[in-house]
């Protein structure tokens, strides 16, 4: 029968499944999961592993030059083409969702943002997924500030606030708890004198240099194995706020083996003198936790049954089950996601984002041209969106790259269906005079809100008259064109000279303005690091700050601000 790798079916599959990994992840497929998704279709051929690798490996090469080389909907055409049910099947297990849980009686997922800030774009994938993932299971999402670093990542007092009202409208509803780590100190404080009495923690008096040598050697730090009444005395140093260690002086280290091949899991520290205020309990403590002990801690505490988190984090995962198994705890399931780059963004944190915007390089946390939260929503962007967005990327591990037009896309479809339009006409604009027929029309314009739903009513504009001023983009002037929703005319000079009223020809269709029915607009466009502002004109209309409009063949933009009851300021969304 020849080696089963080569027959005809599963050459075609391993052509078919590289050329939908190419496509899902842009040109950057993997033998892997290519790999594994033969195996998904063809169990049987598991004993051929090594034959399967050497025929797929090119078929992965030839599917990601195709997509870098043809692009992506030459791909998909391939796909159409060859395994138009294989396409589908793919978008529709995309469309699917997440990924089913392992069941518990009661699944308990939490969010933990460190309020050192508002909430930006990578934030909503957290509080999107768990949310998502409690709908399911009729679980529940604790959003728990994680706020007990006050020296590299100082709490912000309004963030806290902040952040809750950008979870409640990401997710449409209020978290079912609510925890502050700040307030819950003493709990903490009480589990590590535990760990100490337990002798599973120590306190380390080594600098950090010192204590890296013995942890790279695999060689005991000299305070390791001090007596526990030492121990605690140590302890009680950390904490006295009257003679006491100064901040850096100690910490306190969990004991592992020391054999360990990750030299980070080696005795990693729990616990550190911190004496910079905390904006919520002051100066009530001097010791505080590192965020992998406080965590885990919480966690435990709090029945968390699930943790989703960056695969960055995967040795705090390891850190806090070394932990756990101290304390014959069971630790929760654990699921991690890649990094997602979003290329019109690049590489934003919240420190460098306060450090600019203190430095006033932007106008706030709201600025649109910034990846927050505050920025999507001032700018006009859905929670529906951002969720459908989410959802869809779901929780692959692979780094991926992606551009906001495919938030643009889902954003669209939820808002295009009920935004009304309106004329803008941008600054590179020109008045010509309108010459009207006999026959002209003497009633007001009723020009659709929204060309697909009349239910949306009409905008009424005054009846052109000849000898009117009327006002266009100075590229839309052509010899014949049609102001659009009402005649055809003939540009003569400057003279737009009225050529009938119904649809006559193939002669482009151009937005206009009636000089007497439009107020001054200003459109502010982001462009990466750069705003452009765009003066121009818009029909006039009853508006009101936080409208969403499609401006004609410009495209999507929100109301920020309107003065002196006429002049309108617009950020811009989208096409």
């Amino acid at each position: 029968m020849g080696n089963p790798v080569d027959q005809p079916e599963i050459v075609k599959a391993i052509r078919t499944f590289a050329l939908q990994n190419a496509l899902e992840y842009e040109g950057e497929g993997e033998m892997k999961s290519v790999l594994g998704r033969v195996f998904g279709a063809h169990p049987n051929l598991k004993p051929h592993a090594k034959e399967l690798v050497s025929r797929i490996i090119p078929a992965v090469q030839e599917a990601n030059n195709i997509a870098k080389l043809r692009g992506l909907d030459h791909i998909r055409q391939l796909l159409s083409d060859e395994a138009p049910e294989a396409l589908e099947k793919r978008v529709k297990e995309r469309r699917e969702g997440l990924k089913p849980l392992d069941q518990v009686d009661k699944i308990v997922l939490r969010f933990a943002p460190n309020p050192n800030g508002p909430m930006t774009l990578g934030h909503s994938r957290g509080v999107i997924i768990n949310s998502e993932y409690s709908k399911m299971y009729n679980g529940e999402v604790i959003l728990r500030f994680d706020d007990t670093d006050t020296k590299r990542k100082p709490p912000e007092i309004w963030a806290y606030k902040q952040i809750q009202d950008e979870y409640e409208w990401l997710t449409g509803k209020q978290p079912e708890r609510i925890v502050y780590a700040s307030d819950r100190m003493t709990i903490y404080l009480q589990h590590a004198k535990e760990d100490i009495l337990n002798q599973n923690a120590y306190v380390c008096t080594c600098t950090a240099e010192e204590f890296k040598i013995l942890r790279d050697s695999k060689n005991e730090c000299p305070c390791r194995d001090l007596d526990t009444s030492e121990q605690i005395e140590r302890w009680e140093r950390m904490n006295d706020p009257e003679g006491g260690w100064n901040d850096g002086a100690a910490v306190v280290r969990i004991k592992t083996d020391l054999n360990l091949p990750n030299p980070a899991l080696r005795d990693w520290p729990a616990l550190r003198i911190q004496t910079t205020a905390h904006p919520r309990v002051g100066n009530s403590y001097r010791v505080w936790p590192l965020l992998d002990y406080q965590s885990a801690i919480e966690d435990y505490l709090q029945g968390v049954t699930h943790i989703i988190r960056g695969k960055d984090l995967m040795d705090s995962t390891r850190k806090q089950t070394l932990l756990y198994k101290l304390r014959n705890w069971d630790y929760p399931e654990t699921m991690y996601w890649g990094r997602v780059k979003v290329h019109e963004f690049g590489g934003f944190s919240t420190s460098a984002m306060k450090a600019d915007i203190s430095a006033e390089k932007y106008s706030g946390w709201d600025d649109p041209r910034l990846p927050t939260i505050a920025a999507l929503r001032k700018r006009g962007f859905s929670s529906e969106a951002l969720r459908a967005f989410w959802i869809e990327l779901g929780l692959n591990q692979k780094d991926i790259s992606v551009s906001m037009k495919s938030i643009e896309s889902h954003n669209s479809k939820v808002i295009e269906s009920d935004t009304p339009r309106a004329s803008f006409v941008r600054e590179k604009q020109t008045s010509l005079t309108l010459n009207m027929s006999a026959n002209w029309p003497t009633k007001d314009l009723q020009i659709p809100k929204h060309p697909d739903d009349p239910g949306m009513g009409f905008r009424v504009w005054p009846a052109p008259k000849d000898g009117d001023c009327i006002i266009l983009e100075k590229e839309d002037i052509k010899e014949q064109i049609r102001l659009k929703e009402f005649a055809n005319v003939n540009c003569d000079g400057n003279i737009l000279e009225e050529n009938g009223f119904d649809r006559i020809d193939r002669r482009p269709i151009v937005h206009w303005l009636l000089e007497h029915h439009c107020q001054p607009a200003i459109l502010s466009i982001p462009e990466g690091v750069e705003i452009t502002n765009q003066k121009g004109l818009i029909e006039c209309g009853q508006y009101s700050v936080g409208d969403i409009l499609q401006l004609e063949r410009v495209g999507f933009a929100r109301i920020t601000e309107i003065s002196n009851n006429t002049d309108i300021k617009l950020v811009y969304l989208h096409e």
